[in-house]
C-alpha cells in the first residue's frame, strides 16, 4: 500500500489521480489532501477517501467542513498555505503528488523534500521558478522527482536502462492547442470560450491557455532542463496534433526512442506512482496505430508562437528570469480569463516583463519570491492602467 499526499486535490491533475486510486483500493491510499474552492468535491473525497489531513483555501471553508465533520475526530483541517505545507510534509504519507497550478507549490515542494519524501510532480511552474533550489536540494535529500506531465513522463520512460551521456536531443512534441490552425491576425479577437476549447486534452483552464498560447511548452522545456540536465539547445519541440507521441530521446547512435499512448493523463499519474513497475489501467483506451492512419509533425514557428521563444530566451539566462517569465505568464492568463486583457496581450504583457528585469543569478527562496511578487505587481499595473 503506498499512502499518497496530493495537492490540488479538486484540479484536473488531482481528479484523474484520484480515478487512480479508485481503480486500485489495494494499491493507494490518499492520506491527506488540499483543495482549492471546489467544498462539494471535497466533501465526496472525504467520505470516499477518508483521508486523516484536509486543507482548503480559505479559512471560511475551513469552519464549514470542520462543523460540518466535527463527529469526525479523526479527520484533521487546516487551511491557507500552512495547510497545504502540513500536507506535502503528512508524516503517514509514502509520495507526495504535487498537482497545483503555480508557482504557490515551490514551497511545499520543498519542504517535502527536506522530509524526503519522493515527489511525483505535475506542477511544472516550481522547476520554472526556482529548478537549481529543488534539483539541489533533491539531490541532497536523496528523493527522487517523478515527471507526471505526459512529455516528460515520456522522456522519463523512454531512458530507462539509458546512459544520460548517450542523449544527443529530446523531442518534446506539442499538440498546437486550441488555435493550432488559426494565423495571428485570426487570434485577434478569440474569447476565453473558444481558448478553453483544447482539441485533445482534458485540462485546467489555466494550463489550457498556455498550450494555446505554447507558453506551456515553454515551460515544460524549462522543466525537460532540470529534470534531465540537459542544456536548452539539446531540447526541440515539434508539432504533433494527434498527440500519439508524447515525447522522444535522440541518442548519438541516431536511434529514437518515443513513448505513444492515446491521450489520457491518468497513464504518467499511474507509472509515477508505481515506479519502477507497471500495472494494469482501468478503462484505458488502447492505442489502435492502424485506426489512427496518419501522424502529423511540422516544425515549431516561433513567429507563430512568440511564448516559446520567451522561455527559451529565459531558461539560458537563468537565475531570476524564468520566475518572472512564469509569474508574468500566471498574471496575464488570469486577466484573459477574467476578460481584462485580449489573448494577444498576454504575450504582450509577459515581454514586457521580461524587458524591465535585470536578472539576479543563483537566488535563494526569498529573493524568487520578492521576484515573484515584484513582478505580479507589474503585470497587475500594466493591466489597471489600460
Amino acid at each position: 500500500m503506498k499512502n499518497i499526499s496530493l495537492l490540488g486535490a479538486t484540479g484536473s491533475i488531482g481528479q484523474q489521480t484520484a480515478d487512480v486510486v479508485r481503480s486500485h483500493p489495494d494499491q493507494f491510499k490518499i492520506v491527506a489532501l488540499s483543495a482549492g474552492k471546489n467544498i462539494e468535491l471535497v466533501r465526496t473525497y472525504i467520505q470516499e477517501f477518508e483521508p486523516k489531513l484536509v486543507s482548503v483555501q480559505t479559512e471560511e471553508d475551513y469552519h464549514v467542513l470542520k462543523s460540518e465533520f466535527s463527529n469526525r475526530k479523526d479527520i484533521e483541517f487546516m487551511y491557507g498555505d500552512e495547510g497545504l505545507t502540513a500536507v506535502a510534509v503528512f508524516g503517514q504519507a509514502t509520495i507526495l503528488v504535487n498537482a497545483v497550478i503555480g508557482s504557490v507549490g515551490l514551497y511545499p515542494t520543498l519542504q517535502a523534500i527536506k522530509a524526503k519524501k519522493d515527489i511525483a510532480i505535475a506542477n511544472k511552474e516550481t522547476l520554472v521558478t526556482a529548478g537549481h533550489l529543488v534539483m539541489s536540494e533533491a539531490k541532497k535529500a536523496g528523493v527522487r522527482l517523478l515527471p507526471v506531465d505526459s512529455e516528460h513522463s515520456a522522456i522519463f520512460q523512454a531512458l530507462q536502462g539509458e546512459k544520460g551521456k548517450n542523449i544527443e536531443r529530446l523531442v518534446i512534441t506539442a499538440s498546437g492547442g486550441s488555435f493550432r490552425d488559426r494565423n495571428r491576425e485570426e487570434l485577434k479577437d478569440v474569447t476565453v470560450e473558444e481558448a478553453l476549447n483544447h482539441p485533445n486534452w482534458s485540462m485546467g483552464a489555466k494550463i489550457t491557455i498556455d498550450s494555446a498560447s505554447m507558453m506551456n511548452k515553454g515551460l515544460e522545456v524549462i522543466e525537460a532542463h532540470w529534470l534531465f540536465d540537459l542544456p536548452y539547445d539539446k531540447i526541440d519541440v515539434l508539432l504533433h496534433k494527434e498527440s500519439i507521441i508524447h515525447s522522444m530521446v535522440e541518442f548519438h547512435d541516431s536511434s529514437v526512442i518515443a513513448q505513444l499512448g492515446t491521450p489520457d493523463m491518468r497513464v504518467p499519474i499511474q507509472y509515477a506512482l508505481t515506479y519502477p513497475d507497471r500495472i494494469p489501467l482501468a478503462g484505458r483506451k488502447r492505442l489502435n496505430l492502424a485506426e489512427a492512419g496518419k501522424l502529423h509533425f511540422r516544425d515549431m514557428d516561433f513567429t507563430r508562437y512568440p511564448c516559446l521563444q520567451f522561455a527559451y530566451k529565459a531558461g539560458k539566462m537563468g537565475g531570476t528570469m524564468t520566475t518572472v517569465l512564469n509569474a508574468a505568464n500566471e498574471a496575464a492568463v488570469s486577466a484573459f480569463l477574467s476578460g481584462k486583457v485580449t489573448f494577444l496581450e498576454i504575450e504582450t504583457l509577459i515581454e514586457k516583463a521580461l524587458n524591465q528585469h535585470s536578472v539576479i543569478a543563483l537566488p535563494d527562496l526569498e529573493t524568487i519570491q520578492e521576484v515573484d511578487n515584484m513582478t505580479r505587481q507589474y503585470i497587475e499595473s500594466l493591466v489597471k492602467d489600460r
